[in-house]
């Protein structure tokens, strides 16, 4: 994807202060594993209506964050915070319920559900209705419709009645995070949304995005460097389970820590790539 078809999540509208309460709130976030430090004193907050851009070397320890936020794995010290409250404590199902999306680098689909069925699961799984047949008819065919519509505006009404299974790889990695705005997400975690796919379905998948961004917190991870510097308010930078920097897309070009940690290039290559 170049730089060019990449448009800013937030474009300056949303009017966020600092001054706010975070939606997410990272505070002195620590892990080690068999007594090696992973991530070492992270502090990091996203505002609702903000995009963060997770980078960093392999093995910095992003996935080991990502986990962490989402409630797969629990940190040795440090807290987490949802719109103020304290959630350290609580697992992936709860913070599911609470409004944290996780979406993963492989397709999660249910292959053997139409692609309404799947998306529709997940807008009854919010509106608590489920498949029970004793809940109200009118709740189901709320949450039907609200998944019809998140597939028209994914472009996927005409794949509606088609089996998962039968999708091509983007239209699966595009039914991944349909299912994810289904849950009406409150911050929205994208591991490498775009891997694998055309820079046309890229395009389209970050677009999706955008139409259901104005009160969701987005925090991605991405090795597309385009993506990351076009998409992205700030971007937070680790190396080696430390958070180096964290600034805007046009001050992380030019940090010397970044330029030399991150990617290992003289001082002016990362600025000319991410141009």
């Amino acid at each position: 994807m170049t730089a060019a078809t990449v448009v800013p999540f937030n474009d300056g509208a949303s009017g966020l202060t600092m001054a706010s309460t975070p939606r997410v709130q990272l505070a002195a976030i620590e892990k080690s594993f068999g007594g090696v430090p992973v991530l070492q004193h992270i502090d990091l907050e996203v505002q609702a209506g903000q995009t963060l851009g997770l980078i960093g070397p392999n093995g910095a320890g992003k996935t080991t964050l990502f986990n962490i936020m989402s409630g797969f794995l629990a940190a040795d010290r440090g807290s987490m915070r949802l719109d103020g409250r304290d959630i350290s404590r609580l697992g992936p199902e709860a913070r599911t319920h609470l409004g944290i999306v996780r979406t993963f680098q492989k397709s999660l689909v249910f292959p053997s559900m139409t692609v309404r069925g799947n998306v529709a699961m997940a807008a009854r799984a919010v509106a608590g209705t489920g498949y029970r047949w004793w809940q109200a008819a009118a709740a189901l065919r709320e949450s039907d419709a609200r998944a019809d519509a998140l597939l028209a505006q994914a472009g996927l009404s005409a794949r509606a009645d088609t089996l998962a299974a039968d999708l091509s790889y983007g239209e699966q990695r595009m039914v991944d995070l349909t299912i994810a705005l289904a849950q009406s997400p409150r911050v929205l975690l994208l591991d490498e949304p775009t891997a694998g796919l055309a820079e046309e379905e890229g395009a389209r998948l970050l677009a999706l995005v955008r139409q259901h961004h104005a009160e969701t917190a987005v925090v991605l991870v991405s090795h597309d460097i385009d993506i990351v510097f076009g998409s992205c308010d700030r971007i937070a930078v680790l190396d080696l389970g430390v958070l180096i920097a964290v600034d805007t897309p046009e001050a992380i070009r030019r940090d010397a820590r970044v330029l030399a940690a991150y990617l290992g290039m003289p001082a002016n290559t990362l600025a000319e790539v991410a141009a």
